[in-house]
This record gives C-alpha cells, sequence and structure tokens, in this order.
C-alpha cells in the first residue's frame, strides 16, 4: 500500500522564491498554519532579498502567499514557548534573524508590493507594513493581539503604530483590536483594496509590467465600503492619548458610552505588564530617528518578555488549554511598578544586542 501524499505545507518549502521576469516573488507557503513564520521562512526570504538587492534584473519584489484565509498570522507561537522553557535560546535566535529581516524590508531600495489578503497579524505585520505599496482586501483582517499573550507588538511595531494618528497605535496595540479593509485604508495601514476576485489579475499585471505598479492598483482598485474604526476615532484619540495606562484606564471608567466600556472590557483581559511595556515601546519608537534604534529596543523587550511568566500563561490559556482565562502576575496595574517595566528595556549584554544585516 503506498504512502499517502504529503500535504502542501511539509511537501514543499515554507517559502516559494521566484523570479518571474523582473519580479522577485516570495511565496509564504504555510496555508494550513495562515502563514505562521518559522525562522526557516525568515531565512529564505533574507536569502532572497540579499541576493535581489544588487541585481539588475529585478525590478519589484512581491510578497504573496498560498491559501485564503491568510497572508500571514504572526509567529510560531508554540516554538517560542517551547523555547522559553529550555531556557530561550531558540526564542531570542528567531527574534534577532527576525528582526533583521524586518529591517532589510525596511531599507530595501526596490519597491516591495505585500498582498495582505486574509489575517494580517503579528509577524506578518512586520512584513507587511515595510512594503511601499500594501494591498488589503475585503477578507484581511489586521491586528497586533500581542498583549494578550504576556508579549508585545513587535517586529517594528514600536515604529509603525507610534506613527499612526492620534491614539490609534495605542489602541491597537493595548487592546489587540482587529481591522478589516476599510479601516486599513483609512489609517494608512494598506495603501490600496483590492477585490480578493482580481488579485491574480494584479499578481499577474504587476509580473507584465512591474513599472506600472501604481497605474495597476488605481485601475483595479475597489471601494473599501464603510469603516467602524472611522465610527469611533475621536473617542480613539481622546481616551487612548494618555501617557501613562492608569491615565487611559480612568478616561475610558469615566467615558458614559458602550463603546468605552467594551474597550476597557478588553484591557482588563491583557496582561497588565505587556500593556504597560508596550505603551512605553510605542513612546519611545515615536521618538526614534531610525528605524535600527527601534530595532534595539525591540531586542532588549522580546528577549525578556519571552521569559516572562505572563507569556507561559498567556500560551497556555489561549494557545494550549484555550481556556481563555490567563492568571497574570502582577494581576493589575498597581503590580507593575516601573522599575519592572525598566528591566524589561534595559540594555542586553554586548553579545546578545542586536545590530542590523
Amino acid at each position: 500500500m503506498s504512502e499517502p501524499a504529503p500535504s502542501p505545507d511539509a511537501a514543499e518549502p515554507e517559502v516559494l522564491v521566484a523570479r518571474e521576469g523582473r519580479v522577485g516573488r516570495l511565496t509564504l507557503n504555510r496555508p494550513k498554519a495562515l502563514g505562521a513564520l518559522t525562522g526557516g521562512m525568515v531565512a529564505l526570504m533574507t536569502e532572497a532579498l540579499l541576493s535581489w538587492r544588487d541585481d539588475p534584473a529585478v525590478h519589484t519584489v512581491l510578497i504573496d502567499h498560498r491559501g485564503e484565509r491568510g497572508f500571514c498570522a504572526g509567529g510560531d507561537i508554540r516554538f517560542l514557548a517551547d523555547s522559553a522553557a529550555r531556557g530561550g535560546e531558540g526564542a531570542r535566535r528567531f527574534f534577532y534573524t527576525e528582526y533583521q529581516l524586518n529591517h532589510l524590508l525596511m531599507v530595501y531600495p526596490k519597491p516591495i508590493v505585500a498582498i495582505m489578503d486574509g489575517v494580517t497579524m503579528g509577524g506578518g505585520v512586520g512584513i507587511a507594513l515595510p512594503a511601499r505599496y500594501r494591498v488589503a482586501t475585503e477578507r484581511t483582517t489586521f491586528a497586533m493581539p500581542e498583549t494578550g499573550i504576556g508579549l508585545f507588538p513587535d517586529v517594528g511595531g514600536g515604529w509603525h503604530l507610534s506613527r499612526l494618528h492620534g491614539g490609534v497605535g495605542s489602541w491597537l496595540a493595548l487592546t489587540g483590536a482587529r481591522v478589516k479593509a476599510a479601516g486599513c485604508e483609512i489609517l494608512g495601514i494598506a495603501t490600496d483594496v483590492v477585490p480578493s476576485g482580481r488579485v491574480a489579475e494584479l499578481k499577474a499585471r504587476i509580473v507584465a509590467d512591474p513599472e506600472s505598479v501604481e497605474t495597476i492598483l488605481t485601475e483595479l482598485e475597489a471601494d473599501p465600503g464603510h469603516s467602524t474604526t472611522l465610527d469611533h476615532h475621536d473617542e480613539i484619540d481622546r481616551l487612548f492619548g494618555g501617557e501613562t495606562l492608569e491615565a487611559i484606564f480612568a478616561a475610558l471608567a469615566a467615558d458614559p458610552s458602550p463603546w468605552a466600556a467594551e474597550q476597557l472590557a478588553t484591557l482588563r483581559t491583557k496582561s497588565p505588564l505587556s500593556m504597560k511595556v508596550s505603551l512605553r515601546q510605542l513612546q519611545r519608537g515615536r521618538a526614534m530617528a531610525s528605524f535600527a534604534d527601534n530595532m534595539v529596543m525591540e531586542m532588549r523587550i522580546g528577549a525578556r518578555m519571552v521569559m516572562s511568566a505572563d507569556f507561559t500563561e498567556g500560551v497556555r490559556a489561549v494557545i494550549v488549554e484555550k481556556d481563555n482565562k490567563p492568571v497574570w502576575n502582577p494581576a493589575d496595574l498597581a503590580g507593575v511598578t516601573d522599575a519592572m517595566v525598566d528591566a524589561v528595556f534595559a540594555p542586553l549584554p554586548a553579545d546578545q544586542e542586536w545590530k542590523p544585516l
């Protein structure tokens, strides 16, 4: 009896690397895992991007994915948790190389088109947001939900989110709110919205004429529809603009609207330590002059937070046992001291500090 054929996720490379005309194409190829990033995927993308960077035959880079559900749902959380249980060396190595990829994309000298069709969260955000052209569809769901598992919005979140208008970045980072295509375009997260039914045409036309990306996107652009995010934009700016997490909680508690009550209830499910770290991350990231400086900061945070009790508990509650009842330590804002947050941001040993490629 013959063996069953392996699944696409197992039988093929995790990233399909191809040259199509003058386009270098990177296709995330873990559809069953919603494109969740592994160290091998990071290595494949980095190697390809470096080989194309100075190649005059490559004009544009296209980043897309196989499957209909997700562009990239984030990093491989189970791997990070398993590594943390063994001392965290593998997790730190993953963060280091992933952040090098994020930085390489940010400073890349050639146009990059990212097709954010489907779930785009966590590590997927770090791949998509550096792109010059960020294409959403009606299936796009954008989020940075890390405070719900004891982490923080890394992969450049301190840079990208802090530069969104008003209190939007803090709202996204703290609550893990999900934003659809219309909201992504309004907030500047996406540059264009194209119907999912025309994405294949979009890719084919980019491959045929990469120098005309802007014209092609204009011709295929769709009306993204109504954004519920826009309905609450004034509240987001007013309620999430506080300099401290305590001020944000107080503003939400004092507001009589059902929306504010919903946000406050959401925040009370998140790790207090993660939220305080994330808010400071955005405040520091906003003041930084370079993306590389931001990634040095995020490497320091990542190395500490992946070893925290809250990350272990968050993974247990949300991913392993799925009871969605994490017991955070500290359990409330008052228990998270400035000294605890300071320690998360402290420099690493010299041989562990992050450096770009």
